[in-house]
């Protein structure tokens, strides 16, 4: 992506039937930017990533990733994403291994072999790469999923809820890679509930109530008590 906007959002309104899942949402990231999305259930966060991923077509409002729109330019845009969400999307009857050969072929990687093999040990999961994915369990799912997204080195990487019921260890690794993720100056885009996760990996972070953007601000020199009062603050309000 150009040394400018990775994402710029303008009046983003979905609409299912007469509920309203995004009510005129605002949002720029700049290129290297990471952003945390925060809000209780219903309030439009994973309507949102579905939007930024392409997933879903927004009823009105303008979207545009790296200058280009999802109608011209949509698969140029979705080779240029990672996704992560809690939902893995792998297929449970081929191995780790056969997962990321498949999704490598889609992007066209070139050395496929070589940076699956990278990808399997940065993801920990190296010794379980030739069990099927039903076999694993959640930790080690989300784990593949992880690498399965970066696999191609996207430029922007869209993370929906990702330590959804994961134990502590499988938690851990999400921040460590996330951690480790900083070097390499992606966008990023996380959608969760846990406010220390996004205030930890984040320098900056919405708030989204009803569908709504209720309060926009940056992590730098924040506790996550004050990101806490914040959130109870906007959270609910309309």
């Amino acid at each position: 992506m150009s040394a400018s906007e990775a994402i710029k959002v303008r009046g983003l309104t979905k609409r299912y039937g007469r509920t309203a899942a995004l009510r005129g949402v605002d949002l720029d990231l700049m290129q290297g930017e990471q952003i945390a999305v925060f809000g209780p259930n219903g309030s439009g966060k994973t309507t949102l990533l579905k939007v930024l991923a392409g997933l879903l077509r927004p009823t009105k409002g303008s979207l545009q990733i790296d200058g280009m729109d999802y109608k011209q330019d949509g698969s140029k845009i979705r080779r240029r994403i990672g996704v992560v969400s809690h939902h893995p999307y792998l297929y449970d009857d081929l191995t780790g291994e056969e997962n990321l050969l498949f999704y490598g072929r889609m992007y066209g990687i070139e050395d496929l072999a070589q940076s699956v093999e990278r990808a399997l040990d940065r993801s920990g999961i190296k010794r379980r790469s030739r069990d099927k994915v039903r076999t694993l369990s959640r930790g080690m799912q989300q784990r593949l999923a992880l690498a399965r997204a970066t696999l191609h080195d996207p430029d922007l990487l869209l993370l929906d809820e990702p330590d959804t019921g994961l134990d502590q260890e499988a938690s851990d690794h999400i921040s460590e890679f996330l951690e480790h993720d900083h070097g390499k100056r992606r966008s990023l885009v996380m959608a969760t509930h846990n406010l220390r996760l996004g205030g930890a990996h984040c320098n900056r972070f919405v708030i989204l109530s009803n569908g709504k953007v209720a309060y926009e601000g940056r992590t730098d020199g924040l506790k996550t008590e004050q990101i806490e009062e914040l959130y109870r603050n906007h959270a609910s309000a309309n």
